[in-house]
């Protein structure tokens, strides 16, 4: 089994953070087909995913992310190319933050995230 570790700092703060967080669990399951819930805590949240052959976490911190993903035999030979994507994918939201992304899409940029409450909850 091959284990996926990556690290961001980032300065949105926990509100900010937990936004992006959301968007990059809706593109995971929409470009990706993961299932994903949300579990949001005090001082972290953590966004559980997992299809097929992979799994993982991605732990909201206030002043970071921390993903770790483990794939199957199958998925692992491609360890480095599913790296690379995810890298990709999280420092794109990363420099375009939630509050950048809605001004650019419109006023209902948030509605998915808007319907979702505290606690713990499929995305």
């Amino acid at each position: 089994m091959s284990t996926i570790h990556i690290h961001r700092e980032h300065h949105l703060g926990h509100a900010a953070a937990r936004k992006l967080a959301l968007r990059w669990a809706e593109e995971a399951e929409r470009d990706f087909g993961m299932a994903c819930t949300y579990e949001e805590g005090d001082d972290e949240d953590t966004v559980h995913f997992q299809r097929t052959g992979a799994s993982g976490t991605l732990k909201v911190l206030p002043h970071a992310f921390e993903l770790e993903a483990k794939l199957g035999f199958l998925l692992g030979a491609f360890k480095d190319r599913i790296e690379a994507e995810i890298v990709k994918n999280l420092d794109e939201l990363l420099a375009h933050p939630p509050a950048a992304r809605k001004a650019a899409a419109g006023p209902h940029a948030d509605t998915a995230a808007k319907k979702m409450g505290a606690g713990k909850k499929a995305v």
